[in-house]
């Protein structure tokens, strides 16, 4: 008996060391593959490898409705709201059957023309006139379009007076757009027309917005003792392929999904990452409809003069004539540029900011509250950096990423940024900071001194609308929730704004989409006691080039209207 139970004790010893050196060996490697997963995690790049793609990717099944409609059911008032939102940027497409059309066919800004129209019944242009250029579009063959659709931009300025106003193009559907651009200073007016995509790019850019909300895709890592595991994660990932771990805001109903690792579990996910971008989302033929200097924001040349010379006012009151102007409300501008400084036309007197003791002065017994995106995070980098009073606190956030808080003890100033909830683009952000800023207002107690910037669009242009316009019905309600407990505080939504636009750029960040987001973003906070200020106007009316991070001497300008809101 004694000699069996050797032989047993002989052969589980030997099971027990086996099993000891298989685990130390594993422990080694899992060591080293949990330290390149986050090394590699923290040095994705914007581009991804191709044969990534297959291996971790889902297979997305090309239906708008799966990703729109995720989330809490909206009220019936909220779904009326959103059609009539969705009605008010429908975008006029191609005719049926030009899907395709060659590159021949489609709009070229070099055979395109515009021309300046003369004035009605008089020779001379006064401050307080309405100026019209009138387009024509041609394709590559120089032969007239006849349909509309083109994205267009209208400037109109004076590089010598540091002067700009941005235009309204009007489509007239038949293949002629109008420009038109009020007179608001004395002097010479140059008119910039700007084929940024042709109709036929367009209606590119709306199939991938509707059909593929994958194509940025974001990752998180998981992690528990020394094992680790990386998955793909998104607001709408198919269900039926392998299971999901589900993130959904418990108060607003924001959707966001991983799949789940397969050897830990949900409540393990550590942080939250962009993956990257897909490649190969659109054929060759289409490739064609993206090209940098050929068709992407490219000038149109004018048939005759393309400047004018504006006079001051008529000393005259035409009173009988003043409500011919067509849509005068529409026509508008909400401000200009002269001599490199914004002048509002939205009914705020903006004062220059330029010294940081200006600043201190506005801002004392403040708390500012930033969230969003990078561009309101230029912001917070521009007054710390401006005002050495401010002295950021060190949270060990990482660089990029936030949250950033600086203080001014002596003024009683406290700055602070967050951004928004997923979907963010950011390289990494630990998944305890990830807050919807609907819930970060909810936690406010507001007030005269507290100050509420938000910047929330650049994140959003690779999603359906709806899921855009669910965000802000979100972020309104919290404001309007916190603006009735506490009237007095300042709230401040800064706009989107132009970039720089390549065929990679425009398949996921394209200034279109920025312009459909603007304009959901304008209509859903209109009647709020809140301030615009309008980076999309201030960026195209500049003479600057076009940048997601707009220059400096623009986001003074930002800052002064923020300031002058702040400190009337």
């Amino acid at each position: 008996m004694c000699r069996y139970l050797s032989k047993y004790a002989l052969i589980f010893l030997f099971l027990a060391l086996s099993g000891l050196i298989f685990l130390l060996r594993n422990i080694h490697t899992v060591e080293n593959w949990n330290c390149h997963t986050i090394s590699a995690l923290y040095q994705l790049q914007s581009r991804i490898q191709s044969p990534f793609v297959p291996a971790y990717l889902p297979t997305f099944q090309h239906n708008r409705t799966f990703c729109a409609h995720l989330g809490q059911k909206p009220f019936p008032e909220d779904e009326v709201e959103e059609r009539y939102l969705l009605d008010s940027i429908v975008w006029p497409g191609p005719p049926p059957g030009s899907a395709t059309t060659g590159l021949r066919q489609t709009s070229d800004p070099v055979h395109s023309l515009f021309a300046i129209l003369p004035t009605k019944g008089r020779r001379e242009w006064h401050v307080g006139d309405e100026l019209e250029a009138l387009v024509q579009m041609h394709d590559f063959q120089g032969r007239p379009k006849h349909y509309g659709g083109d994205f267009l931009l209208a400037r109109l300025h004076s590089p010598e007076l540091g002067a700009g106003v941005a235009g309204k193009v009007l489509d007239h559907r038949n293949g002629f757009y109008s420009a038109m651009f009020p007179l608001l200073w004395v002097g010479s007016a140059q008119v910039e027309i700007t084929l940024v995509h042709s109709s036929e790019a367009v209606a590119v850019l709306r199939r991938l917005r509707e059909e593929r909300p994958d194509r940025v895709f974001f990752k998180s890592l998981f992690r528990l003792g020394f094992l680790s595991e990386t998955t793909v994660c998104n607001m709408c990932l198919p269900s039926d392929q392998q299971p999901l771990c589900n993130y959904t805001d418990l108060y607003t109903g924001e959707p966001w999904y991983c799949y789940k690792p397969k050897m830990l579990s949900c409540d393990t996910r550590i942080n939250h990452a962009k993956g990257g971008y897909l490649k190969h989302l659109i054929t060759n033929k289409e490739a064609s409809l993206f090209q940098s200097g050929v068709n992407i924001k490219v000038r149109i040349h004018a048939s005759g003069p393309d400047r004018i010379n504006v006079l001051p006012p008529r000393k005259e009151v035409e009173v009988e004539n003043s409500s011919a102007n067509p849509e005068p409300g529409k026509l508008s501008s909400s401000g200009y540029f002269y001599e490199d400084s914004w002048r509002s036309l939205s009914g705020v007197t903006i004062r220059p900011f330029n010294d940081s003791s200006a600043i201190t002065q506005c801002l004392k017994n403040k708390v500012i509250n930033m969230y969003g995106d990078s561009t309101v995070r230029q912001w917070f980098e521009y007054l710390i950096e401006l005002v050495p009073g401010l002295k950021e606190f060190n949270l060990h956030s990482p660089k990029n990423v936030g949250p950033f808080m600086a203080v001014d003890s002596i003024h009683n100033i406290l700055l602070k940024y967050r951004c928004h909830g997923p979907p963010i683009r950011f390289s990494t952000v630990l998944s305890s900071e990830l807050r919807y800023v609907s819930n970060e207002l909810d936690g406010l107690s507001g007030g005269p001194n507290t100050v509420v910037v938000l910047s929330v669009w650049a994140h959003f242009s690779s999603f359906p609308v709806e899921v855009y316009i669910r965000r802000l019905r979100h972020i309104r309600r919290s404001l309007v929730r916190l603006l009735d407990r506490a009237p007095g505080t300042i709230v401040v939504i800064r706009s989107g704004n132009l970039q720089a636009l390549d065929q990679e750029v425009s398949l996921f960040n394209s200034d279109w989409y920025s312009l459909q987001l603007d304009e959901v973003l304008r209509s859903m906070f209109r009647g709020l006691n809140v301030l615009l200020v309008d980076a999309w106007q201030m960026s195209l009316a500049h003479h600057l080039p076009h940048a997601l991070h707009p220059p400096q001497v623009i986001v003074k300008n930002m800052i002064d209207m923020l300031l002058s809101y702040v400190c009337p």
